[in-house]
């Protein structure tokens, strides 16, 4: 009688102990499940010049690193622009070479002569003046014809004259002036040959990074607008965890705080993230209350993790799963 006690007795602990159990955890609050995705920095490789793709040496998946050769452009107006400059660079140095030596020879003996032509012309003048000059005191000669000698033989001084400065800007040369901006013109047109040069070495482009081909956006025959992303690489050694989380969780994911978080692609088992940036999204992402008066709008974060070490296998757009 008694063992049928003792173990009616145990029978009703029990069925009690595990009614409390099942209410206990009924009531505990059930964990939450966060879900984000993986992304990671990307690259678009372009060019300065518009353009023909006449080559494009990768195809998606491929690994590149910094120095290989990824795509060509083809540009004739680039070429013929390099010839149109290099002939302005030339016909500028001819100018200041001209300005440099100054007058040939024969050009300063003509102006020599043009001088002594003048100067023996203005002395006839100044004879026959003189001639002309006495006559007329001696009320010879008409005060007119007196007066056309006298006119005569100034406009002679001032050919002379005329004639000397010519003779001696020949002999000269340019003034230091026109040297001067000769020279800066020679370098303009020098600085238009470099620059298109520059154009012509960005016909063809290489990586500046080191990452994976993740997808070509202009293919061979087709034309490339300046800047345009040709190709872009993704570089899987800079990812990250991104999520949204709601403002009323956002005091659980302070920067530095590590999390343990599942993805499911790679394994069953967690890694560890580590918070390194905060930032609040756009209205479009504001949680709004369930009814007008109870409860508030919530804003939401975009908060993303970074690995403390690397994942192998890991891959943008994958799930990850983070428990609070």
């Amino acid at each position: 009688m008694n063992k049928i006690l003792l173990i009616i007795s145990a029978i009703i602990v029990g069925t009690i102990f595990w009614v409390g159990s099942t209410f206990y955890s009924a009531y505990q609050p059930k964990a939450m499940t966060l879900q984000g995705e993986i992304d990671a920095q990307t690259y678009n490789i372009s060019s300065k010049v518009a353009g023909r793709v006449s080559q494009v040496a990768v195809k998606k998946g491929d690994i590149v690193k910094v120095g290989d050769f990824i795509f060509s452009i083809k540009s004739d107006e680039v070429k013929a622009k390099l010839k149109q400059a290099i002939a302005s660079k030339d016909a500028a140095k001819a100018v200041k070479d001209k300005a440099d030596k100054g007058a040939r020879k024969e050009e300063i003996a003509a102006a020599y002569n043009q001088y002594k032509k003048a100067d023996a012309a203005q002395k006839l003048m100044e004879t026959t003046y003189k001639r002309i000059k006495k006559l007329y005191d001696q009320g010879v000669v008409s005060e007119q014809k007196h007066d056309e000698i006298l006119t005569k033989y100034q406009a002679s001084k001032f050919t002379t004259n005329a004639a000397k400065q010519l003779y001696i800007m020949a002999k000269e040369g340019a003034r230091e002036e026109d040297k001067k901006a000769a020279l800066a013109k020679e370098e303009i047109y020098a600085g238009k040959v470099d620059e298109v040069n520059a154009y012509i070495k960005e016909l063809n482009i290489y990586s500046f990074h080191n990452g994976e081909v993740s997808s070509i956006l202009i293919h061979e025959g087709e034309l490339a607008p300046t800047g345009f992303p040709i190709v872009t690489i993704t570089d899987m050694s800079d990812s990250w965890a991104r999520f949204a989380i709601r403002e009323d969780l956002l005091s659980q994911f302070k920067k530095g705080t590590k999390f343990n978080l599942k993805i499911p692609a790679l394994s069953d088992k967690s890694y560890e993230f580590e918070v390194s940036y905060i930032s609040v999204m756009g209205s479009f992402a504001t949680w709004k209350a369930p009814q007008a008066g109870k409860g508030f709008d919530m804003k939401s974060f975009e908060v993303h993790m970074r690995p403390t070490k690397p994942i192998k296998d890991l891959r943008v757009g994958m799930s990850t799963l983070i428990e609070l």
